[in-house]
């Protein structure tokens, strides 16, 4: 379990700079619009845009890959209890604690010693849980 640990703590960090690097270019392009007319009062707006963008990357991919640039590096996936694709309910609710990155911290505490699994509260609220997938594909190669 410790090894799943530290490769979802590396997924989630890689997922982080993958979010802010696109915030980033974001900003910078947003830039060259906004200095020359001195309206700076739009990046007031970027503390709302970046829970919504967040989100989107996560729920979104693991929706529709089953796993995010993260988790893809290091091949992992999200599946739902029954070992089926996640639906956008169960993405949206395993994910809300990364909304503000710190959140999670508190998920992964009450998760870790509240329950028999090291999963998130979240994750085990969803009925979601994230598995290696070459374990996925030993399963569908038996079947």
């Amino acid at each position: 379990m410790e090894k799943m640990f530290k490769k979802r703590t590396l997924a989630y960090l890689a997922d982080y700079f993958v979010v802010t690097a696109i915030l980033w270019i974001f900003a910078q392009i947003l830039a060259i619009i906004i200095i020359p007319f001195s309206l700076f009062f739009v990046y007031n707006f970027f503390i709302y845009l970046l829970p919504v963008f967040i989100l989107f990357y996560f729920v979104l991919l693991e929706k529709k890959k089953g796993t995010t640039i993260g988790k893809d590096i290091l091949d992992l996936k999200v599946v739902s209890e029954d070992g089926e694709n996640i639906s956008y309910r169960e993405a949206i609710i395993r994910n809300l604690s990364k909304l503000y990155w710190i959140p999670i911290i508190f998920d992964l505490i009450i998760g870790k010693y509240y329950g028999e699994s090291d999963e998130r509260i979240l994750g085990r609220w969803s009925k979601t849980m994230v598995v290696e997938k070459e374990v996925i594909q030993e399963d569908d190669d038996k079947k």
